[in-house]
């Protein structure tokens, strides 16, 4: 393998990036896909080996990945959530977590057959809900309401508690008596806590400090945020084992709800990041497994898993949420997300390592049995979980409303049509008597600018999953497209086509990256549109019959209307670029603008 280096590390990415790809492609669990490729390419096939490709690099490599992951879901965190449901997620971090515990050690003690030190060490491992696999469902679920941000704060937080809460339980139980190991973990969690947390909070004030005073070039924010986040993980491992994981957590919380700087290209080069190492971990830990593990899968094992959901999850959810004023489908919503992900994958395989090297009995039993409850949660939850928050009625659909820019009139009829429709619309503006004009016919509106920095926490998004800017400044048009690209993505933020006032007849036009796609057609601009519904231009709405018949150019909808939206027999909305026409079928609907003459 020594002269094949590079090419099983550019195989460990493309196994990785590749589960990612066809997990988007077929809706599928991406996490789950990985640990099947891993296995494959590992003990199935033997053609990755991890231990022998990375040697002793590997786990401080997984511990810095994690660092890394951590960080990015810290960045991900609003206190502003946490405030409404902060008594839940309190709750979830405490009573959840030990109750987890001593449920977990009893059925490995009992079903599993374990020990009572190893039990009650697998017990600790089993407490993470890894927000590895719950964020991207979340994403996938876009859940209504509190649960949402509670599933968020308790997978992000529960990781480094959990990998923490694991470690000193290891180092206690073996090496001392029962009583002695309940003292020493209360010790070293609260040691782990202010460690953690005093250096994570310093290296984000630094940060922001260093940012604020422009001690730090542009291009060079995201990797001088990612050698902070390394060091402050190493320093914090030096003072206090296993804090690191908390530290790198504080510091992307901190950084996140602060408003002296911004860090939106420190997240968005995060999430980047956060995809190449979680598919890389769970191809290499996958990898490592050896083939004998498959007949760990025996009924006790199952029926520990099983139990873990059925049992343990919900229980642990209805003492945690005892009083707290969540509705019975909110309840039972958050008993049926509980994944775990690549920190129990992680403990587990290092703590497998070090009791096999001691020679502790039974320990071969602790990586194949965490990797099992990892693969069956993930396809459990993952598979399931969406269906299940629809017929809780906590799952948003897939949003088709509209966020409109300008507040005009014809803004404002194009937003009464799209709204007659059965879509969302909000119209916000700056002007007060366009505003006025809007809310008197019933139209939702916000009156404000859309480039204002608290305008996201302000407007309501809901059933929201597109903007079109229709203002008549152009760079407003642009900026407001730039905003909201990573809300809505970039191929669902549009504007206007800009004004032929510039050089040669027509204003530069921002690049691609720089604006939002070009409505309608090249000659939809601000003054143009303007003046034909001030010559008395209309808004029309024309149903496809099954007699219709086309190829979707213009021509078919006759000289004198220009095509705005195209609704599909599903209810879905699909807007007319100059890129993009799409083409009417039977049982759509065209919404037009149909041209004074």
């Amino acid at each position: 393998m020594s002269d094949h280096y590079l090419f099983y590390l550019a195989s460990i990415i493309g196994l990785g990036i590749g589960a990612q790809w066809l997990a988007w492609r077929f809706k599928l669990p991406s996490i789950l896909l990985m640990l099947i490729l891993g296995f494959l390419a590992g003990p199935v096939t033997g053609f990755l080996d991890p231990d022998a490709l990375l040697g002793e690099m590997l786990f401080p490599f997984i511990s810095l990945s994690l660092a890394i992951i951590l960080f990015e879901g810290g960045l991900s965190l609003r206190v502003s959530d946490l405030l409404k449901t902060r008594l839940v997620v309190r709750n979830l971090l405490t009573i959840g977590v030990l109750s987890t515990w001593t449920m977990t050690a009893i059925l490995a003690y009992f079903v599993l057959g374990m020990d009572l030190p190893l039990a009650i060490l697998l017990g600790s491992i089993m407490v993470v809900t890894g927000p590895t696999v719950i964020i991207p469902l979340l994403m996938q679920i876009r859940p209504i309401g509190r649960v949402g941000p509670i599933a968020k704060w308790e997978g992000i937080m529960n990781d480094p508690l959990g990998a923490m809460l694991s470690l000193l339980v290891f180092e206690a139980l073996l090496s001392v008596g029962l009583r002695e190991a309940a003292l020493s973990t209360a010790g070293g969690i609260l040691k782990t806590v202010i460690v953690g947390g005093s250096i994570g909070l310093l290296a984000a004030i630094f940060m922001v400090i260093a940012l604020r005073r422009f001690w730090i070039p542009d291009h060079l924010q995201e990797t001088v945020s990612l050698m902070v986040v390394v060091t402050a993980f190493a320093a914090s491992e030096v003072l206090q084992e296993e804090s690191g994981l908390f530290a790198a957590t504080i510091m992307g919380i901190a950084l996140a709800n602060q408003k002296m700087v911004d860090v939106r290209n420190i997240i968005e080069f995060k999430e980047n990041l956060r995809t190449l190492l979680i598919s890389s971990l769970f191809i290499i830990l996958a990898a490592r497994m050896p083939l004998g593990y498959i007949y760990f899968a025996n009924l006790s094992s199952l029926m520990f898993v099983l139990a873990l959901i059925l049992i343990v999850r919900p229980v642990a959810v209805m003492l945690s949420t005892a009083n707290s004023g969540l509705s019975w489908q909110e309840k039972a919503f958050l008993s049926w997300m509980a994944p775990r992900g690549i920190v129990a994958a992680a403990v587990s395989s290092i703590f497998a390592l070090r009791l096999s090297e001691s020679g502790y009995l039974m320990s071969e039993a602790l990586e194949p049995v965490t990797f099992l409850v990892i693969a069956t949660t993930v396809a459990v939850y993952g598979l399931s979980a969406p269906l299940v928050a629809r017929r809780l009625g906590l799952a948003q659909p897939e949003p088709q409303g509209v966020l409109i820019v300008g507040a005009h009139p014809w803004a404002r009829e194009i937003a009464s049509i799209l709204k007659s429709e059965g879509f969302c619309v909000l119209l916000v503006d700056t002007s007060s008597h366009d505003i006025y004009e809007a809310y008197k016919t019933g139209l939702p509106t916000y009156y404000g600018s859309i480039l204002a920095e608290d305008v996201m926490e302000e407007i309501d998004l809901v059933g929201l999953g597109r903007l079109i800017a229709l203002t008549p400044d152009d760079r407003v048009n642009s900026l407001a497209a730039l905003h909201f690209a990573d809300v809505f993505s970039r191929s669902e933020v549009y504007q206007l086509n800009p004004e032929r006032t510039g050089y040669r007849g027509r204003e530069a036009i921002y690049p691609q990256s720089l604006r939002g796609r070009l409505l309608f057609s090249p000659e939809a601009y601000y003054s143009h549109l303007t003046a034909q519904f001030a010559a008395g231009a209309c808004i029309e709405t024309t149903e496809f019959t099954e007699n219709f018949k086309g190829n979707g150019s213009n021509s078919h909808f006759g000289q004198d209307s220009l095509p705005l939206f195209l609704i599909t027999d599903t209810k879905k909305l699909l807007v007319y670029t100059n890129d993009c026409k799409p083409a009417p079928r039977p049982g759509y609907k065209l919404i037009s603008m149909v041209l004074a003459r």
